[in-house]
């Protein structure tokens, strides 16, 4: 099968079955009978409309701490998906990560499903490549598909849990992590390393410590299962055994926390700003939202996806008011509890 047509089986798929996990969750919300929370405060002593949320992330300015996860790429339906959701980061400020363009380095001409620099020339805007076929390419031919798009940074996916699963998929992860460090120490750009959505570990979190890359994306479980996709691709009776495999994405936050001095991105479920808050004062940067966005486009085109991220980005200036929180620095300093 090609892959522009994966492409197109993974949207549908996305866009209308659930692919929720199941019974694992992120960690934000109810554990059994215990909750993560922020400290509130319900004298904060502070003025809400003063409340600042902008940032940097590998040099880039963001008006909120948001990246749009990675979604799609090369296949038709990718091309409009990419410029609503991009057109309304370059409204808003935000960042964007594009789907995996190995359609494009397959097939260049479909570069346009990627490209959305006419609609968002300001905006931080990350290529995508999987570390199971990053050995296979030079690094010229990496600079030169992240020239085409005019990226400012590669995100390598890890996704060996989506790949075992998947029915053509790639297993050969051998030299990965060597090919990482060759391409983080090369590259003209900045290079981070992203999971799909079934977490990273502290331990493999050192291991990334030990090449150049800026950022780690935890991309934990609770969100969107991507063997639970690949499943319902043809591989339905492993993938119910697996559909809730990986890391919470809470515990991977603080895991790769404590491991890696870099950047952290809490993606992976996060689905409010109130997750968001929690992410970052559980030490994280910033935070992605991929398969919310997604369906905001899907209903609401650019509009859609501006007045979902509005939404997200008003719950977090509450939770930060909530918690006396300033700014995002003090942000990082409010208490979590794990209450009963």
């Amino acid at each position: 099968m090609s892959t522009q047509k994966r492409k197109t089986e993974h949207l549908d798929i996305a866009c209308n079955q659930n692919v929720q996990f199941r019974e694992k969750k992120t960690g934000f919300e109810k554990i059994g009978f215990k909750e993560i929370e922020l400290e509130y405060k319900t004298l904060p002593e502070i003025d809400k409309k003063e409340i600042k949320l902008e940032t940097k992330f590998l040099g880039k300015k963001f008006s909120a701490p948001l990246l749009v996860g990675a979604i799609t790429g090369g296949c038709t339906e990718a091309t409009q998906i990419n410029k609503d959701i991009a057109g309304a980061c370059e409204e808003l400020g935000l960042g964007m990560c594009l789907g995996s363009m190995r359609a494009m380095l397959e097939k260049p001409e479909l570069k346009e499903t990627y490209f959305v620099r006419d609609v968002a020339p300001n905006i931080f805007l990350a290529g995508n490549i999987g570390a199971a076929q990053l050995p296979q390419y030079s690094i010229e031919k990496i600079e030169k598909a992240l020239k085409e798009i005019k990226a400012d940074a590669l995100a390598i996916h890890l996704n060996a849990a989506q790949e075992a699963l998947q029915k053509e998929g790639d297993t050969n992860f051998k030299g990965a992590l060597k090919a990482i460090a060759k391409v983080s120490r090369e590259l003209s750009k900045p290079v981070y390393v992203k999971e799909v959505g079934h977490g990273i570990s502290g331990r493999i979190a050192k291991e990334l410590a030990k090449t150049k890359i800026k950022a780690i994306d935890v991309a934990g479980a609770g969100g969107t299962s991507w063997t639970g996709i690949d499943s319902l691709r043809g591989n339905a009776e492993l993938g119910e055994t697996f559909w809730d495999y990986g890391i919470p994405t809470v515990q991977s936050i603080v895991e790769c926390r404590k491991a890696f001095k870099g950047a952290i991105v809490a993606s992976g479920g996060v689905r409010t700003g109130l997750d968001v808050a929690k992410a970052i004062a559980l030490g994280a940067d910033i935070a992605g939202i991929a398969l919310p966005v997604l369906k905001a486009q899907q209903t609401g085109g650019k509009e859609g996806v501006k007045k979902y991220l509005e939404k997200v980005i008003e719950e977090l200036r509450i939770a930060m008011f909530l918690s006396g929180a300033k700014n995002l620095k003090e942000l990082k300093k409010i208490k979590i509890a794990n209450r009963n």
